[in-house]
Parts: structure tokens; sequence; C-alpha cells
């Protein structure tokens, strides 16, 4: 079995080890999914912007994390699962209805915030190929065409996290072991 390093600021590639300082600096550790993501500078760094460019996005933070949570469902990713749910009821205060809902691809309680989980869902299940009536279904709710493109900019992160995470079998922080999950 192939295995990867979860590297620490010191041991981890040259270019790599000023944005791991930086995160360990902000968070006071550096999640492993970063640790690992280390030892492709560039990935590490295509996270790290990525995850800037959405929270600039048109989508507050409840509707980035139920993009991110709906993504990361569909993509089976036991790392990325668990870290949404902190997030979401932490940072972004869902509620644990909501949470619980987005962790099992169920109804969320909110038509609103479900209009963009199911949108969500559906570009991850067709590849991106959504019909006009799931776009149809997005714009009833509330949801503006910059919210759909801003939920492709979600996926885009999800999918370099989930298939990152995969491969690396990256293992769940303590920080985030109360919202552990598996698929």
């Amino acid at each position: 079995m192939t295995t990867f390093t979860f590297h620490n600021a010191a041991g981890a590639p040259v270019a790599a080890r000023p944005i791991l300082a930086q995160v360990e600096k902000t968070l006071g550790f550096v999640p492993n999914l970063l640790a690992g993501l280390a030892e492709s500078p560039c990935a590490l760094k295509a996270y790290l912007l990525l995850t800037d460019l959405l929270d600039e996005s048109s989508l507050n933070p409840a509707e980035r994390h139920i993009a991110a949570l709906a993504a990361s469902q569909e993509n089976r990713c036991d790392y990325c699962v668990p870290f949404h749910s902190h997030m979401a009821l932490s940072v972004a205060g869902l509620d644990d209805a909501t949470v619980e809902a987005a962790r099992a691809g169920r109804e969320l309680p909110d038509a609103r915030l479900d209009a963009l989980a199911a949108f969500t869902r559906t570009l991850v299940q067709q590849r991106g190929w959504a019909g006009d009536d799931d776009i149809a279904a997005l714009l009833a709710a509330g949801y503006s065409r910059a919210n759909a493109l801003d939920v492709v900019l979600a996926i885009s992160l999800k999918t370099l996290s989930n298939y990152s995470n995969r491969i690396m079998r990256t293992p769940l922080d303590e920080a985030f072991a109360a919202e552990a999950w598996t698929s």
C-alpha cells in the first residue's frame, strides 16, 4: 500500500513550509488534509486559493458549507464530511437537524438550503450536466446564476480535497472527531 506523509512546517517540502507555518499560526494546528497536500506545494496552494475565492463568492457561510457537505457526502469523503459538519455548526451557525440531513443526503428542513444541496448533488452525480429543470429549481429558490457558478467553484474545491483525501487516506483530526462520519 502506498503511504503519504503528513508534513509539519519544519519537514515539508521547502515551498510548503511557510504556508504550513502560517496555517499553524492561524489555526493553532495544521489540519491533516493540509499536512498531506503539502507533499505537492502547488496542490496545497490551489486548495488554499480556492478556499479564499469561495469565501469571497456570492454564497454565504451557511450556503458554502451546505454545498461542501453535499459534494463531500456524494463523493463519500470521510474527512470532509466531518470537517464541514464542524464548520457548519460552529462557524456558519447551522442547526443539528440541517447538518444531519446534509450528512445523510436527505431533504434539508430549510427549503432554500435544500434546493442548494439538491443542485450540488445533481451536479456531482451528473458530472456537471444539470438540466434546465435543475437550474430553474435553484433560481426559483431565490438563488442567482452567480450562485450556480459558485456552487461549481465549491464542487471544484471539494473535488480537490475529496479525491486527495481518498488517495492519501487522510486521518481525521481530533478537532473534528465529534462529527466523525463514514460512507
